[in-house]
């Protein structure tokens, strides 16, 4: 089954350098990646394959850094790239 799940805001920058890392770390190519405007409203967009699947990431004003594809592959980069995103406490 296919899923959608919002990460985190569009404009954070280390959530979307964490993204692209745990998929690198996992093995995707990037198979292409687009950006436009329309209004108010900008889109990137990254088009990726992992282990023969298509992943979509998408960064969209209003909507935030969301991330598209198999069910168990979503639920395995989320959660990566949740742990890789906790803070230590001091």
């Amino acid at each position: 089954m296919t899923v959608t799940v919002i990460l985190g805001s569009e404009y954070d920058k280390t959530l979307r350098t964490t993204v692209m890392d745990v998929m690198g770390q996992l093995g995707a190519s990037v198979e292409s990646r687009n950006w436009s405007v329309a209004g108010s409203q900008e889109i990137e967009t990254v088009q990726a394959r992992l282990a023969g699947q298509e992943i979509i990431i998408e960064a969209e004003s209003y909507i935030g850094l969301s991330i598209t594809g198999d069910e168990d592959m979503i639920n395995e980069i989320s959660e990566r790239v949740r742990q890789a995103n906790q803070t230590t406490p001091t």
